[in-house]
């Protein structure tokens, strides 16, 4: 037997905690003496509390608990489902840090802003490219929609340009295409020479080129890219130009574990007042 004061220090608990447990019924003493009111605990009981901790850690709540030991749960099943909570608060802190890693991309792009000359804006001319491309569907423009979405997608297209011997020719291209509902279609290519074919299991596409396109350089990850499309809308509108198309970006250099040392080209076409519209999509 263990007075109450050793079993706590053995279970690492308070002594009040296993008060508690024996008012709600969780964990009895194996004896109370009637003389003086003390509790005594056996070492088997420990295998009790500590699947009373494990369970309110999980995030069960006491009375969740009681009903769980009371049911004669197994060992298996309790094994079970500590593992099923385990894997359930594990999916929120991933969730839960890659919140947050946004909203730190949000503080940082909004301190950044204004910070980007009007100088950094080129006009030019952007010849027509040939892609391999691939295409899905993200939930939004928001970047907790996009990466999940654009980062596989290009994976898995170098993969099948690898399996169908197409090399790559020049640099990833993306754009996006609103959807009446909301959603986007992502365009992820990568420039190549080779003939469209039935054989493929990617597209080729040819996008046409741009004769008026304002392009500003991105550097860092795009998650981050907030500030320098605003910068480039500001261009855009204090010289007196419209947007006429898709954006695209130009992944110019792209670091597999180093997103903060990517280079990426945005592209707008624009157009003046008088001028008309352009179709500058993927074809």
């Amino acid at each position: 037997m263990f007075s109450i004061g050793d079993f706590a220090q053995l279970g690492r608990v308070s002594v009040r905690m296993l008060r508690h447990y024996d008012a709600l019924g969780l964990l009895r003493p194996a004896r109370v003496d009637p003389a003086s009111g003390y509790r005594s605990y056996q070492a088997h009981q420990l295998s009790r509390l500590n699947r009373v901790i494990a369970l309110k850690d999980l995030g069960f709540t006491l009375q969740q608990v009681r009903s769980i030991l009371d049911e004669k749960v197994s060992t298996a099943e309790l094994h079970g489902m500590v593992r099923l909570r385990r894997a359930e608060l594990e999916e929120r802190i991933a969730a839960d840090t890659a919140r947050l890693l946004r909203v730190e991309a949000r503080l940082r792009s909004m301190e950044r802003e204004g910070h980007m000359g009007i100088e950094e804006v080129v006009l030019k001319r952007v010849a027509p490219v040939r892609l391999a491309e691939l295409t899905a569907v993200a939930a939004s423009y928001d970047s907790e929609d996009i990466s999940p979405v654009i980062q596989p997608l290009y994976g898995e297209l170098f993969r099948r340009l690898d399996r169908a011997g197409v090399t790559r020719s020049g640099y990833g291209i993306a754009c996006y295409e609103p959807e009446a509902d909301g959603r986007v279609v992502v365009h992820a290519g990568v420039e190549v020479t080779a003939e469209a074919s039935g054989e493929h299991d990617f597209a080729i596409v040819d996008l046409p080129a741009i004769e008026t396109a304002a392009t500003i350089i991105h550097r860092g990850s795009m998650d981050e890219v907030g500030p320098t499309f605003q910068a480039l809308a500001h261009w855009i509108e204090e010289h007196g130009y419209r947007s006429v198309g898709l954006a695209r970006e130009v992944s110019i250099e792209c670091p597999h574990d180093d997103r903060d040392s990517w280079v990426t080209e945005l592209q707008m076409t624009v157009a003046t007042a008088q001028d008309g519209r352009a179709d500058t999509g993927p074809a």
